[in-house]
């Protein structure tokens, strides 16, 4: 058997200028393979597909971009760049239109649920597939913290707790670990660095107008479902079980809309490629494979 590539053989390194801001992205892959965009979560960056990327290259050209004010992207402060998800959402659009690309499959972890959604429902004829990590659309889905979050959705000056937890560097490794028995397989590194990227100046002001527009993304969940259910794209459910953020029936809710997702419940946490990064890129090559349509993987053979 042949060993894999390395990233740095594989990956390279971009910034695009989108309205003035810097929007960082990772890239693989033949440009004329299809296209996989993968949408990071909090409080990662497109750094966390690192492991994936060499994984996917020889088959498909992977697009991974960071959202302003994540990873190497710019985080102008909020009086200058609206924190929204509908904001974020639009500036990965733009993004993939100076990139020059149309047709894609959304693989989405976390926040990447909330964006990729609402460029889905934008552009529904752009989505060849969804690939969902713990990117949670139902409210079963919900751990219990999310109820302390709703208390700060309704009066955020009375709940300041619930964003120091929210960018605090414990805050950070729980991400990770969650309920995980399997500790030993965490690096602490990738913690460490998010917090220093939480800890860099304005970040807290950027993140705690985020989490307050996270409450648009539950009201938005029967949109979301609805949407699935009138397109019923290929749809592939990769699920961390030790999530205490984005929890299992989450994941099962998908098949209410999708009936033939094909979902996989993963011994992993939030971030499941911490734990499983060979099973998460067996399951999507083999997926894509079965799932693209004809068209699209036919116009590439490696």
């Amino acid at each position: 058997m042949s060993a894999s590539p390395s990233i740095s053989s594989t990956t390279t390194y971009h910034s695009v200028d989108i309205g003035g801001v810097k929007i960082f992205y990772r890239e693989a892959g033949p440009k004329n393979a299809p296209v996989i965009v993968l949408l990071h979560g909090y409080p990662s960056s497109s750094r966390m597909y690192d492991p994936l990327l060499p994984l996917l290259a020889d088959r498909y050209h992977l697009i991974a971009p960071d959202y302003p004010g994540f990873g190497q992207s710019d985080g102008p402060p909020p009086s200058t760049y609206r924190y929204t998800f509908d904001h974020l959402a639009e500036t990965m659009e733009t993004l993939l239109a100076k990139l020059g690309v149309q047709r894609y499959v959304l693989f989405m972890q976390d926040y990447g649920g909330p964006v990729g959604f609402r460029m889905a429902i934008a552009h529904p004829d752009r989505i060849q597939a969804l690939i969902v990590q713990n990117a949670n659309a139902y409210e079963e889905g919900l751990g219990a913290k999310w109820k302390g979050i709703a208390k700060y959705w309704d009066e955020p000056p009375a709940h300041p707790e619930q964003v120091d937890a929210f960018v605090s560097l414990e805050g950070a490794k729980q991400r990770h670990l969650g309920n995980s028995p399997n500790v030993d397989r965490y690096n602490p590194d990738t913690w460490m660095d998010e917090y220093a990227i939480l800890s860099r100046p304005g970040e807290r002001e950027i993140q705690a107008a985020l989490l307050y527009d996270y409450r648009t993304n539950v009201a938005s969940y029967p949109a979301w479902q609805a949407w699935l259910r009138q397109h019923k794209p290929p749809t592939l459910v990769m699920w961390g079980r030790y999530d205490p953020s984005f929890i299992v029936p989450g994941a099962e809710a998908y098949k209410r809309d999708v009936p033939d997702a094909e979902l996989h419940i993963l011994d992993a946490g939030h971030f499941a490629l911490d734990e499983q990064t060979d099973e998460i890129a067996r399951l999507t090559r083999d997926f894509l494979q079965r799932r693209l349509t004809a068209g699209a993987s036919s116009r590439y053979h490696p």
